[in-house]
C-alpha cells in the first residue's frame, strides 16, 4: 500500500495560538495553493480519508472528485490533539506551571484537560490497524502534523506508547499542504 499524508493547509487563525481540535476554517489562497501543488503529485482512483475538521475537509473534498478517489472517509480518529481549556489560547498566555507539567510527561500529560499523546497515538493506531485489512493500492490521507507524525511512527513498528513518544520527540517540521509518502 502506498499512504499520500497530507497535512492540511494553513487555518485561519493567528500566529501562536494553540488551535489542535479546534474546527477552523482555511482561506481560499491557502487552499487553492496546497490543491495546485498536491494534485500533480497524487494517485487517481484512490481510497480518501479525512480529519473531519474543516481545515481538512475542504482539501479533500476539493481534490476527491479531481482525482476519482473511490470513496472518501471522515474519520475522528485522524483529528489532530484535543487541548482542552488551551483550545484557543495563546501560547504564552498559558500558566507557564501547566507548560513545564506537559513537558515533563509529553506522552501522558492532558494539557488543559484534553487528551494525552498516548490517547491519540491509540486512536491513529487504530486507525492505521483498519487501513491495513482493507486491500487498498493508494491511499491518500488528509489531516495534522501530529496524526501524521504519529502515522509514521506506525511504520517503524513501533508500539503505541513508542508511536507517543516518537511523535512527541520528532521536532514539528511538517509544513501546511505537505505530502508525505509511504509505501508499506
Amino acid at each position: 500500500m502506498h499512504l499520500y499524508l497530507i497535512r492540511h493547509p494553513r487555518p485561519s487563525v493567528a500566529a501562536n495560538i494553540c488551535y489542535g481540535h479546534t474546527d477552523l476554517t482555511v482561506d481560499d489562497e491557502a487552499l487553492a495553493s496546497a490543491r495546485s501543488s498536491l494534485l500533480p503529485l497524487l494517485p487517481r482512483n484512490a481510497r480518501l480519508f479525512s480529519s473531519p475538521l474543516q481545515r481538512c475537509r475542504v482539501l479533500s473534498d476539493s481534490i476527491a472528485e479531481e482525482l476519482d478517489c473511490i470513496s472518501t472517509t471522515y474519520d475522528e480518529r485522524l483529528r489532530e490533539m484535543h487541548f482542552g481549556t488551551w483550545e484557543m489560547q495563546a501560547w504564552d498566555a498559558i500558566p507557564r506551571a501547566d507548560i513545564d507539567a506537559w513537558t515533563s510527561d509529553m506522552t501522558g500529560y492532558r494539557p488543559g484537560g484534553g487528551e494525552s499523546v498516548l490517547e491519540v497515538a491509540q486512536r491513529v493506531r487504530d486507525f492505521r490497524d483498519d487501513l491495513s485489512g482493507m486491500e487498498i493500492e493508494h491511499a491518500i490521507v488528509i489531516c495534522h502534523a501530529g496524526t501524521i507524525r504519529l502515522l509514521a511512527a506506525c511504520e517503524h513498528g513501533l508500539s503505541v506508547p513508542e508511536m507517543a513518544l516518537y511523535a512527541a520527540q520528532k521536532p514539528h517540521q511538517i509544513r501546511y499542504g505537505e505530502l508525505l509518502i509511504v509505501d508499506c
